[in-house]
């Protein structure tokens, strides 16, 4: 794999040199959208060439501290080895570097995110926990920089959401949440058993990316749009007109609605946005299904038996299934701590690629 590995590298060396000789050819810089295709993909070659030539510089000091071990003069030969030691150690962490920064990059991982939450098994503590898995994520938004806007939402009279739908724009957004869906299940007393009985419940994530127009394709006339009163509790905050929207993809039964804004212009926007962004999730299922993806991070569909991750509060305990991960942070993950979790996510994922690229070197 070493050769296969340093072939690759050398190649991104001389395909940087080459973007750079072009952007500064005059048919080039004349060219919006060749230099905005050429510094662009300079951009994603960026870091793992710049690691490369580190890497280089550090391999022909390593070759010069050899040589200078073997000086009559033993301060010389003594600071060489001592250099050797720490040029050895830091080659070994650098090419461990770039065989991460090689691996195959997801299209996805820098876009914004859709994401919703139901209640799923467990009635109203679903609901509940829902809502706690709602917040659990705006909160580690908020210790990010990102943004959030929920989209639409269907609170529950006992607490929580029996759904909410939001999206979350930031840098590398989807990158961090794209582990995230599938079935989540708690288990703890909820506040109204008398008794102290632990209850099991579960919630489902999605974590759709952003779909941009060049994503996917929606014509006018696949759709179906309906307006209607948005619900609320009463009052006040029922809308007297038909500011709701629901836009229903007619191939493929796909269905978003929206009634969180007064604007009938704006809750269709939002409303079609969720559309593209679901389009977008059911297109890249397709195509891994096709490719026959069995990693071992892939999602379930929200039944207990295909839960992805367990909170335990008595215990004070999460388990992530799939990668065998446990901690007992549940108090603070829950109120957004979650960068130990998605690490450990982040890593098993490496790891699995860096297995597939292996094995791919060996056939």
């Amino acid at each position: 794999m070493a050769d296969k590995m340093i072939e690759r590298l050398e190649a991104i060396i001389h395909r940087v040199d080459d973007i750079d000789r072009m952007l500064c050819e005059d048919s080039i810089v004349s060219d919006v959208s060749k230099l905005t295709a050429l510094n662009k993909e300079r951009a994603s070659l960026a870091e793992v060439y710049e690691a490369y030539l580190n890497y280089k510089k550090m391999m022909n000091d390593l070759q010069d501290a050899e040589i200078m071990a073997n000086d009559s003069d033993p301060e010389i030969s003594e600071f060489a080895k001592e250099s050797i030691k720490e040029l050895t150690q830091s080659t070994q962490n650098l090419y461990a570097e770039m065989k991460i920064m090689l691996l195959p990059k997801d299209p996805n991982d820098d876009k914004n995110i859709v994401c919703e939450i139901r209640g799923a098994a467990g009635g109203d503590e679903a609901n509940i926990f829902a809502g706690d898995l709602f917040r659990m994520y705006t909160r580690y938004a908020e210790t990010q920089g990102w943004k959030y806007q929920i989209m639409d939402s269907n609170p529950s009279e006992a607490g929580g959401y029996a759904l909410v739908i939001f999206s979350v724009k930031g840098e590398g957004v989807y990158s961090k949440l794209k582990f995230e869906s599938g079935a989540h299940r708690v288990q703890r007393v909820p506040s109204t058993e008398a008794s102290g009985r632990i209850h099991t419940s579960t919630a489902t994530v999605l974590v759709m990316p952003e779909a941009e127009d060049i994503d996917i394709e929606i014509r006018k006339e696949d759709l179906k749009v309906d307006t209607y009163r948005s619900q609320g509790a009463g009052g006040q905050n029922v809308n007297k007109t038909e500011s709701a929207v629901r836009i229903t993809h007619i191939p493929t039964g796909i269905v978003a609605a929206c009634q969180i804004e007064k604007s009938q212009i704006q809750n269709r926007e939002i409303a079609m946005n969720m559309l593209k962004a679901k389009l977008y999730a059911a297109k890249q299922a397709e195509q891994d299904e096709k490719i026959g993806n069995e990693r071992r991070l892939k999602v379930g569909t929200g039944e207990r038996s295909e839960k992805i991750r367990t909170y335990n509060y008595p215990q004070n305990r999460i388990t992530d299934h799939r990668i065998g991960f446990t901690i007992q942070k549940l108090d603070r993950v829950i109120e957004g701590d979650l960068d130990e979790v998605i690490n450990a996510l982040i890593n098993a994922d490496q790891q699995d690629k860096m297995e597939q690229e292996a094995k791919k070197y060996n056939d």
